[in-house]
């Protein structure tokens, strides 16, 4: 078997797919949870934008959510780590709290992905103890939760447009120029710094830690 047969044979496709599916639903989840938890405290904006809902149409962004994460998935043997929704709009209407519900509403994100991934593995655990726990299940566990730890934990990168540039904000105190500035050139530096081998090699074994402790869990359930 030649290694293109080997990326598109039934069963690396299937996993591909699921891998997508797991993607966009991770996503969807995120840019929902961000706008719940600014509509709990009382921005009205993504509620009247209509992104106070599970419905995925309303957080997928064409490019970020479906093209480039197929292309990645489907063209490259690798892990696909790149893909956004379409972000979520907030007016911070209550001066005296901006603050601390900026950053509540963008820890809202990173945090539904732990709970994805924590949901994820009760639910598997539970249904192993009525089915037989076979690879196919094993393997679905270790997607959810590895890709919702990388979510979570890359997202938290203090560098824009990912949630952790907006803790850094409010952390320093930059102002909204200052911010607006630094955004224009978020991106080439993000790349710059993923492609950082002690960048990479500091991520990879924190997202080891993170995901070590659901595992053990789900071990736990399956005992």
């Amino acid at each position: 078997m030649t290694w293109s047969d080997s990326l598109f044979s039934q069963d690396v496709i299937v996993e591909k797919f699921l891998l997508f599916f797991i993607l966009v639903t991770s996503i969807c989840i995120h840019e929902w949870a961000h706008a719940f938890c600014a509509d709990k405290l009382g921005d009205p904006l993504p509620r009247r934008e209509g992104r106070v809902t599970l419905n995925p149409l309303v957080h997928i962004d064409l490019l970020g959510t479906i093209i480039i994460p197929l292309a990645m998935i489907f063209l490259s043997p690798g892990f696909a780590i790149l893909g956004w929704g379409k972000p979520v709009c907030v007016s911070l209407p209550n001066h005296e709290t901006r603050s601390r519900d900026d950053i509540l509403i963008t820890l809202a994100g990173p945090f539904s992905n732990l709970c994805l991934a924590f949901f994820g593995v009760l639910g598997i655990g539970l249904l192993a103890q009525i089915l037989y726990l076979n690879d196919s299940l094993l393997h679905l566990v270790a997607i959810i939760v590895n890709l919702n730890c990388l979510l979570f934990l890359f997202n938290l990168i203090p560098i824009p447009p990912l949630d952790g540039s907006h803790i850094l904000k409010r952390a320093i105190g930059m102002s909204d120029i200052t911010f607006i500035k630094f955004s224009r050139f978020g991106f080439f530096l993000l790349l710059i710094v993923i492609n950082i081998e002690y960048f990479t090699i500091f991520f990879n074994q924190t997202l080891t830690l993170l995901t070590s402790p659901f595992f053990d869990f789900f071990a736990l359930l399956i005992r």
